[in-house]
């Protein structure tokens, strides 16, 4: 009898909790209901799905398409998805807003394979311009056509009316015409400044070529853009990144997003979600009294600098560069400066994230980070180090051991693989963009593109972390391919992981009950397919909010 009444008081609470809920579930309407899907939840308690109920802007059920039944009311969308694959929105963690959208909007260089091409079209752009207009972005690679760097005398003729600084595509150098140069008040006399190069040819005249700092005269120099050129310039951004699949970026902002983003936010015309990420060196200027967030508009880190990038030779080495013994790049910022710029911001619970590309430079970076912990004491930081790409041996499980999150690019692996063993050598590439040694050492490896240094294409990043096949089709199994990661590994990077990379990952980068409902939808399994195949699986449509935001029919309702 006594273990009846105990059996009892166990159950009734059980039964009413079941009914309560049961009941409940019938009574809520969601307004949207995904149905017949195939849904990589990248919760790991509830990975895979068939159906998901949305109200306003967030997932209320997730499961199968029967259990969700009771959602469905006279006013209920619902979608049939016809078992097409579907996972949460993309996170791409390091984007340049403003830079990205300019340059879909400004001439295109990154695939520019040859001098005449390059010069073809600066000249065909500058006929659409008004004089005394900028030419910008660009993204040149040199080594499409050889390796020859650009000289300012190719455009020169072209560009009479136009000042020009066009980036190499990994933002540190640019091509300066002489009508920019003569702007920023630079002559063959202009001394080097520290952390910077004006390149010079045998004769000791300028080529256009501005190296890390020394880019800085002429940039400050471009006029900053209106607001409303920003507003231009962020719509035709996040066109081009819904169509990718990426429902939120980590905007590394240096030309002033913020206000043009939210005026669009205000007006209910962003469908992107926003992070954005100020520079470190001068972080106390930002006001964020005037400056709000929500899960639109988030206004959250800081970023600096240790050195460049190992295209322009810039990027801070233990030892020398294997194709210049005399050169192993340099720092772009002083480590004293740094530490304490960076003690501040931490002290001030800003969240930290530096660029580190060479051996030398993570290490220092890393350095910095362990006294930071060391003097202010532990706490839920979630430093980040921006590349992370060529790494000492050493410093692989220091990551993981001082919580330092790896925020890293994969498309530039296949990119710099076509040359990197040519600048550091067969020995350093074993642990260059070392995806699979870090995730091995328990670090929390991130992903994003660096658009508009790269394409904002998480189908290709995935294509390159999983299959290491350089751009060049040289490395059919992958260059360093023991660095090779799985789908779900890559997969998680652009959004589980990539939502906490932002103190986010309470609201999304995942698809279950409670986060926003943020998702993309392929025509095909990724986790199944060929990984040769990924970067050719084509994106359907894409969620923010549970509203359709992208369609690659243009249509909208059922696939």
């Amino acid at each position: 009898m006594v273990f009846l009444k105990k059996l009892v008081n166990i159950l009734v609470p059980v039964i009413v909790f079941i009914f309560s809920v049961a009941c409940e579930q019938k009574s809520v309407s969601a307004d949207v209901l995904i149905v017949n899907a195939n849904i990589w939840t990248g919760n790991e308690n509830q990975p895979k799905a068939e159906s998901m109920a949305i109200l306003g802007d967030s997932i209320i059920a997730i499961g199968t398409s029967t259990s969700l039944e009771g959602y469905k009311s006279k006013t209920t969308q619902v979608l049939d998805m016809k078992g097409k694959f579907i996972t949460p929105g993309f996170i791409d963690c390091h984007v340049h807003l403003l830079m990205g959208g300019n340059a879909l909007l400004s001439v295109e260089l990154r695939d520019a394979d040859s001098q005449d091409e390059f010069v073809k079209r600066i000249a065909e752009h500058s006929k659409t311009l008004p004089s005394g207009a900028w030419i910008l972005e660009g993204n040149w690679d040199h080594t499409l056509w050889g390796g020859t760097l650009p000289n300012k005398e190719w455009i020169d003729e072209f560009t009479t009316d136009n000042p020009v600084a066009l980036y190499r595509l990994d933002g540190h150098m640019i091509l300066a015409n002489t009508a920019a140069l003569k702007i920023a008040g630079i002559n063959k006399d202009t001394p080097n400044v520290e952390g910077g190069e004006f390149v010079k040819d045998d004769k000791g005249n300028l080529t256009g070529i501005l190296k890390g700092h020394a880019m800085t005269p002429v940039l400050e120099k471009i006029p900053m853009p209106t607001e409303r050129e920003k507003i231009k310039s962020i719509k035709a951004a996040q066109t081009y990144l819904l169509s990718n699949g990426v429902t939120s970026v980590h905007d590394v902002d240096s030309l002033g997003t913020y206000t043009a983003a939210k005026k669009l936010k205000d007006n209910g015309e962003l469908s992107v979600r926003i992070y954005s990420v100020d520079p470190l060196n001068n972080w106390y200027k930002r006001t964020n009294t005037d400056r709000e967030s929500d899960k639109w508009l988030k206004v959250g880190g800081l970023k600096g600098f240790v050195d460049g990038s190992l295209g322009s030779h810039t990027a801070a080495f233990r030892e020398p560069y294997t194709d210049k013994p005399e050169d192993s790049g340099y720092f772009i910022n002083d480590e004293e400066d740094l530490y304490k710029w960076i003690l501040k911001a931490d002290e001030e619970g800003q969240q930290v994230m530096v660029h580190g590309i060479g051996d030398k430079a993570i290490h220092s970076v890393l350095n910095i980070y362990e006294r930071i912990i060391e003097k202010n004491g532990k706490k839920d930081r979630r430093l980040r180090i921006e590349h992370a790409q060529h790494l000492a041996p050493d410093d692989i499980s220091r990551f993981a051991e001082l919580g330092v999150i790896v925020s890293v690019q994969p498309y530039h692996a296949i990119d710099d693989g076509r040359w990197a063993e040519e600048l550091i050598g067969s020995e350093r590439i074993k642990t260059t963009y070392a995806f699979k040694s870090l995730l091995d050492a328990q670090a929390k490896i991130v992903f994003g593109s660096d658009w508009p240094v790269a394409p904002a294409t998480p189908l290709d990043g995935i294509y390159a972390a999983v299959t290491r096949r350089t751009l060049d089709d040289k490395n059919p199994e992958g260059w360093v391919p023991e660095q090779k990661i799985t789908v779900e590994q890559a997969l998680t990077a652009y959004t589980k992981n990539a939502a906490y990379a932002s103190f986010e990952d309470d609201i999304k980068g995942t698809l279950e009950i409670g986060k926003l409902a943020d998702f993309v939808v392929f025509d095909e399994d990724i986790t199944k397919a060929d990984p040769i195949t990924i970067r050719d699986i084509k994106i359907l449509a894409t969620y923010v909010s549970g509203k359709k935001v992208f369609d690659s029919n243009g249509h909208d309702g059922q696939l």
